[in-house]
């Protein structure tokens, strides 16, 4: 339902630590109109011009805190995602994307939002590969974004 406006349409930058590009980082809002913990939180299906991403070249940052990988996010069990609140998807590519426009192909993974599902307990086991359709919550579909790189953001 919320996919089409998840991603912040202009906050597409290379990463710069240590003097190096290291990747790039995107800005984008939880697709579900709750909110979630923040535990549930699974990673993305990202792929950008035609490469994949997996969620294992995938880092979150979000309430302040520095980027997390979705392991260490599953463990954040008393920390929220409120629905207003952009978090940052930073991803490793080293040498970052190339000045111009980026095909964004992307899908938010959400195990449950409330209630309890059959697949639930499996899922905190073994969490669904992000784009499978598996823990796709409000965001069922893979959304395209068409994304202008707008420069770098320096990291410490």
């Amino acid at each position: 339902m919320f996919e089409r406006f998840f991603v912040r349409e202009d906050s597409l930058r290379n990463v710069v630590k240590d003097g190096r590009v290291r990747g790039f980082c995107l800005a984008v809002k939880n697709a579900n109109y709750r909110g979630v913990y923040l535990s549930l939180h699974n990673g993305y299906f990202l792929e950008v011009d035609g490469v994949n991403y997996p969620r294992e070249a995938q880092s979150f940052a979000i309430n302040g805190l520095p980027p997390r990988s979705f392991a260490e996010i599953a463990r954040a069990v008393h920390e929220h995602w409120d629905y207003p609140d952009e978090g940052i998807l930073h991803v490793a590519c080293p040498g970052g994307l190339a000045p111009g426009r980026h095909r964004i192909r992307i899908q938010q993974s959400v195990l449950a939002a409330y209630g309890y599902r059959p697949t639930d307990e499996e899922w905190v086991r073994t969490p669904p590969v992000p784009g499978s359709g598996a823990g796709s919550d409000k965001a069922p579909d893979i959304s395209e974004f068409m994304l202008e790189l707008q420069g770098e953001e320096v990291v410490a």
